[in-house]
């Protein structure tokens, strides 16, 4: 009876680990460092979601919170890692003269390059609340969600350029994210795998 648990409990384990690396297929996280021309309204600013729906196309989605927008120059930005070409923009706001367009390698005020920016046409009257692209991979595969971002030279993932809506006031600056995804719940999840294979050998043995 105790061999048939512990093999059952090595098996919830590694059904766990399966799980979690099928849901890092879809990584987000949060813009909440503003630089000194918003640093006044604290964020969340946006979310990022990195959706991976191939080995070589991901899907990147700026989301911005309530009381803010995203637009301008070097609108939304990441750090890709590998090469690629990026296209399929779409967005959710703005105007008629909203338009997303590739500007390359650019500096978000504050935090640095990145190897990817875009630029809407104009600025506060065109910015938008959602903006998506889809990056494909043109030099080989990423392995997960978290590998399609790599942190840039001040250790960030992504920035934005955002609009901040407040009594009447819209103030502008750039606000980014972090450049380490967390990776803990999957480590220990590895680890719990891994540690109730153990177990179960150690006793079918016995």
């Amino acid at each position: 009876m105790n061999k048939i648990k512990y093999i059952a409990i090595a098996l919830i384990a590694i059904a766990g680990l399966g799980f979690q690396q099928a849901k890092a297929d879809i990584y987000s996280f949060d813009l909440t460092n503003g630089n000194s021309a918003i640093s006044g309204f604290p964020g969340p600013y946006a979310n990022v979601q990195v959706n991976l729906t191939s080995t070589t196309t991901a899907t990147i989605t700026f989301t911005a919170y309530s009381g803010f927008l995203i637009g301008g120059a070097q609108a939304a930005d990441v750090n890709v890692s590998g090469s690629w070409t990026i296209g399929s923009f779409s967005w959710t706001g703005g105007n008629a003269n909203t338009n997303f367009t590739d500007t390359g390698a650019g500096n978000a005020d504050g935090f640095g390059s990145f190897n990817q920016t875009t630029k809407n046409f104009d600025g506060f009257t065109s910015a938008v609340s959602m903006v998506s692209f889809v990056l494909t991979n043109i030099g080989g595969s990423w392995a997960n969600a978290l590998s399609v971002l790599t942190a840039n030279l001040s250790g960030w993932l992504a920035a934005a350029h955002i609009f901040v809506i407040a009594d009447q006031t819209v103030l502008t600056g750039f606000a980014a994210g972090p450049s380490v995804p967390d990776g803990g719940t999957t480590v220990m999840l590895l680890g719990a795998a891994l540690g109730a294979l153990g177990m179960a050998r150690r006793f079918l043995r016995s």
